[in-house]
């Protein structure tokens, strides 16, 4: 005999169950793909989940899946891939190396990029791609390399030939350079192998060491301040956190900032704007900060107008 009493039940319970599964399924899904773990890419996916969290897309509305790529190009495409296959409602590429792999996998999901210095030099411009610049301000730092040391004449910098960003960087700072004649000597790498003894060459040869927006270098800072410490050689950082580790000072822009900034970009998408109409932003306002004590182990004396507008750590 038909139980009617149970299939009811279990009609009831399908339903629910299946009522679940379509909320689930309701929610947007978003990618975050980051080339490497370094303070100031992890500051930026930082202040973009606080814009989503803040302006109505927390947890009950936005599934975020994040991957890493620990610094290897061809982990990034793999990951790139998999959000192409998933098929993500939005992706934030969280570096250049991660947003060029992403936009070769998909020209039809919506990529919102970050920590990308030149967008446009490197190719990241298309119907479904937008989002933040870093453009590190070169002639804001050697301006600074003037002002707190005055009688340098030789600027070092070792960067990632393999990184497009860093090769801009270098052309951009050779440019700044020759507007205080000063001689740029430079050292490229491939790897974080090459790190250390590219810098046991190099800084034989210069009076101070500019480390660019670099992904293998900033993770390499440890290193490089370790290195420039022996040889008494000051570092012009490009990132706050240097700094706090032991960096004589930057001019940067503030890395939390600007990830907030990319995520009201994705915000806007997510309520219906296309990428295409939505220009590539930039992050306007930087920030000094100067390493005291850093200064007192160099012998630097800061100069009274960089004390007054500077975060001194």
């Amino acid at each position: 005999m038909i139980n009617l009493k149970k299939i009811g039940v279990l009609l009831l319970t399908g339903l629910i169950l299946t009522g679940c599964g379509n909320k689930k399924e309701n929610k947007i899904n978003i990618g975050i793909t980051q080339i490497i773990e370094h303070s100031a890419l992890d500051e930026t996916v930082k202040g973009f989940k606080n814009a989503l969290n803040e302006n109505g897309y927390g947890e009950e509305k936005v599934d975020i899946e994040y991957q890493n790529a620990q610094g290897d190009f061809g982990t990034a495409q793999t990951i790139a891939s998999s959000y192409a296959q998933d098929k993500k409602d939005l992706v934030l590429a969280v570096s250049t190396p991660s947003a060029q792999a992403m936009y070769n996998a998909s020209k039809d999901i919506p990529i919102v990029i970050t920590a990308v210095t030149d967008p446009v030099s490197v190719g990241l411009t298309g119907k479904n791609i937008t989002g933040t610049s870093d453009m590190a301000p070169i002639n804001k730092q050697v301006e600074l390399i003037n002002t707190l040391l005055p009688n340098i004449k030789k600027i070092g910098i070792v960067y990632n030939t393999s990184e497009e960003n860093s090769i801009i960087l270098v052309n951009k700072l050779k440019e700044e350079s020759t507007k205080y004649n000063y001689t740029l000597i430079e050292k490229g790498i491939t790897n974080i192998n090459e790190v250390a003894p590219a810098l046991d060459v190099i800084l034989k040869e210069i009076d101070v060491l500019y480390t660019p927006t670099d992904n293998l270098i900033v993770a390499s800072t440890p290193i490089v301040l370790e290195k420039a410490n022996e040889s008494n050689i000051p570092v012009i950082g490009c990132i706050e956190e240097q700094i706090k580790q032991g960096a004589l000072a930057t001019e940067t822009i503030d890395y939390e900032k600007l990830g907030y900034q990319t995520g009201e970009i994705a915000i806007r998408i997510l309520n219906g704007e296309k990428p295409e109409n939505i220009p590539v932003e930039t992050l306007e306002n930087t920030k000094l900060i100067i390493n005291k004590e850093t200064a007192k182990k160099l012998n630097i004396e800061i100069p009274e107008n960089l004390k007054e507008r500077a975060e001194i750590i």
